[in-house]
């Protein structure tokens, strides 16, 4: 499994609204300019994460953006579920049923469903905050998931 730049900068820009959670809504710029990601780029997942219920956009001289969740409920998983799709290791397991023809017989099954239990367990209890507190004191806006 390969975690693709836009479900990693998706994750960059969720921690970066955390973070900074206390100033309302914040301008896609200045998001672009402290994670050094480009605005055109985070253009695009803004949708995804939107259409998720992870984001809270408002338009106009004010506009910009802010988590719609706390940092406590925000998990690594539903973002990168939000961005990436599925996170399964296998077709079959894309969905809650497997209707894979071959599933009663398959030999090697239990290795995909342990690896996505295993995947989505970890992921999913991983917040937002957890990252933040694990960051520490150091402040910095900069840094590298």
């Amino acid at each position: 499994m390969k975690i693709s730049t836009k479900g990693r900068y998706a994750l960059r820009m969720l921690v970066d609204l955390a973070q900074h959670r206390e100033d309302g809504y914040i301008a896609l710029k200045e998001i672009s300019d402290r994670q050094d990601i480009s605005k055109k780029y985070l253009e695009q997942i803004v949708p995804m994460l939107n259409k998720s219920g992870v984001l809270r956009t408002n338009r106009g001289n004010r506009g910009g953006y802010m988590l719609a969740v706390s940092p406590e409920e925000c998990t690594v998983g539903a973002v990168l579920r939000a961005t990436e799709g599925s996170l399964a290791p296998v077709a079959c397991l894309e969905y809650d049923e497997n209707d894979c023809p071959r599933a009663g017989t398959c030999a090697t099954l239990f290795i995909w469903e342990g690896l996505y239990r295993a995947v989505t367990d970890y992921l999913d209890s991983i917040t937002l905050q957890d990252i933040i507190d694990r960051m520490g004191d150091s402040g910095a806006d900069q840094y590298c998931i």
